[in-house]
């Protein structure tokens, strides 16, 4: 069991060096190709290169997020296809160690990060992610942003507008915005609350925004005077495009957040398609790590003893790059024909871990 246990750890070392050398140069093409994407927004409103180095580096934990499982899949084929040229799995075979607790030696270390990335993904990313957005909107327009807890807040001359949540609608043939759970706030010049209006939606229009369900309250100088309305138009001069960059570009929630927003659209009867399908990819992102590693085992075992790095690295890209495009083409064939999104997420990993144990049975 000892000599086992020793087996394991080295497996899990090689497999976790090179998934860590992998990952650090991808994250830095990323991150230098995000940063020179973003010199083109420099010079808009107060949008300065300061502000796109402090955007860029927040949206780090979630780049390490989306960039994992294909990580993950380089670096196990290029640690264990390091471990097969040099033929000590051959070694470890012939002392009676199996293909299968072979397999699972190398997964330990790709398991930890897995779970890592998990956490990460409830904890760190999101706030970072909405932190950056923030940046990137308030600079851009100096008018939106996006906070974590309170949703979207913008900015219309003296009118604050906060909306618990947003999505496109389908008007006139034309998308345009729709907010839910808006609260509209008039501050005068000494920073006094003149007013206070809610509203159940509020729908963007040519000249403003259309509200509905509205209830104002005026403060006045000894009173507040209440008044209600079925329909109120608010002429406003949002920039849409700001205004879609914090609702749909801040989309990085937690597992939490993703069900409550989930839970506010269903409640309301709105489309909560965007977000049911964020929240499935959450559950299913182990399961997906899983079967990309799996689908190395095979050739680590087999035509990977006689290749080198550009082979290793290409099987890699095609098993990852492959796996992305089945799995997306699945899903937006659950958003066409309105079946459940879960089995679209999840066929995909399905037939790569089938074709994986098939593979694995057929190598002596």
């Amino acid at each position: 069991m000892n000599a086992f246990g020793l087996m394991d750890r080295y497996l899990a070392r090689n497999v976790l060096v090179s998934t860590l050398a992998v990952w650090a140069v991808l994250l830095g093409f990323d991150v230098i190709g995000a940063f020179a994407g973003e010199m083109g927004s420099v010079g808009k409103g107060s949008y300065t290169i300061s502000h796109a180095a402090l955007y860029i580096f927040f949206t780090i934990p979630r780049r390490l997020y989306v960039l994992f499982p294909y990580v993950a899949v380089i670096g196990c084929l290029l640690g264990l296809g390091r471990l097969a040229g040099g033929s000590e799995l051959t070694a470890m075979r012939a002392v009676g160690i199996s293909k299968l607790r072979i397999g699972l030696g190398a997964l330990i270390a790709l398991g930890m990060l897995t779970v890592l990335m998990m956490v990460n993904m409830e904890s760190v990313a999101p706030a970072s992610e909405q932190h950056s957005e923030s940046i990137l909107n308030e600079a851009k327009s100096n008018k939106v942003i996006m906070a974590r807890y309170s949703g979207m807040w913008a900015r219309d001359g003296k009118i604050f507008l906060n909306a618990h949540s947003g999505g496109e609608k389908l008007l006139n043939n034309a998308l345009t915005i729709e907010l839910q759970g808006v609260r509209l706030f008039e501050i005068d010049d000494d920073g006094k609350l003149i007013s206070l209006t809610t509203a159940k939606t509020a729908l963007r229009m040519d000249k403003g925004w259309q509200l509905t369900s509205v209830e104002r309250t005026d403060f006045k100088k000894n009173e507040a005077v209440i008044t209600r309305q079925p329909q109120w138009f608010w002429a406003s001069g949002l920039d849409r495009r700001a205004l879609e960059s914090a609702l749909f570009r801040g989309g990085f929630l937690s597992t939490r957040e993703l069900l409550n927003n989930i839970n506010y659209l269903q409640r309301n009867q709105l489309d909560a398609e965007r977000f049911i399908g964020v929240y499935w990819e959450r559950w299913f992102y182990p399961i997906n790590v899983f079967a990309l590693c799996l689908a190395t085992l095979p050739f680590a075992f087999s035509s990977l003893r006689s290749g080198g790095f550009g082979k290793r690295l290409f099987f890699g890209i095609v098993i990852g790059i492959s796996f992305l495009i089945m799995q997306r083409l699945f899903v937006d064939l659950a958003s066409v024909y309105r079946f459940d999104v879960r089995i679209a997420l999840a066929l995909p990993p399905m037939m790569l871990i089938g074709l994986s144990v098939f593979l694995f049975r057929r190598l002596r």
